[in-house]
């Protein structure tokens, strides 16, 4: 009897009876085997799926948050995993290193989570509320600008310039944000406007 087998064939055909041998000579029947193929369910499949942008540069690229505790209900939701946005067209599901580790960022013991203010000459910091601090920055910036504001230059030339401050912009937000940033920033006449992204 002649058998035509070619080399492909020869070698699928091998690599199939080395693995029911090797299945075989662990101990594995045909159930076992059935049952050790078996896929088990996807960790992540209770989970609660959130999809966001990176916060480390401007390259923003998407990713994906997973969380469990329903947050709707009350319940405090905790992070357990973050990956690349296969779907984003930044970055198609890469992360680099800083991105690949932002779960650590989120669940750091040193991550501050409310405002902090310490006074001058203090040597602690102490605790204050959201609005005891949009206060605090709303009267510094105030005051600074009425003390500082440059409404003409030497010549007599009017420039609206407010030179002793400056403005650190966000670089993983969108157009709109950065069109707004840029508007609201200019017309209080600060100059100095710079982007996270080259810090």
């Amino acid at each position: 009897m002649n058998i035509d087998l070619s080399r492909r064939s020869f070698l699928k055909l091998a690599g199939a009876g080395v693995a029911a041998t090797s299945l075989g000579a662990m101990g594995f029947g045909e159930a076992q085997a059935a049952e050790a193929a078996h896929v088990r369910d996807f960790k992540l499949v209770t989970t609660t799926e959130t999809r966001n942008i990176c916060t480390y540069c401007s390259v923003a690229c998407g990713i994906i948050m997973y969380s469990k505790g329903d947050v709707k209900a009350g319940e405090h939701a905790e992070l357990i995993h973050i990956e690349g946005d296969a779907d984003h067209p930044t970055n198609r599901g890469t992360l680099c290193p800083k991105g690949a580790a932002l779960k650590d960022f989120v669940k750091s013991e040193t991550r501050a989570t409310k405002p902090r203010f310490r006074p001058a000459g203090a040597s602690d910091w102490q605790d204050i509320s959201w609005e005891q601090a949009f206060d605090k920055i709303a009267r510094s910036i105030k005051d600074d600008r009425d003390a500082n504001f440059v409404e003409k230059n030497a010549q007599g030339q009017t420039v609206n310039r407010w030179l002793t401050a400056g403005f650190l912009a966000a670089s993983g937000s969108t157009n709109e944000t950065g069109w707004l940033t840029f508007k609201t920033v200019r017309s209080m006449g600060v100059l100095a406007l710079d982007n996270q992204a080259r810090v």
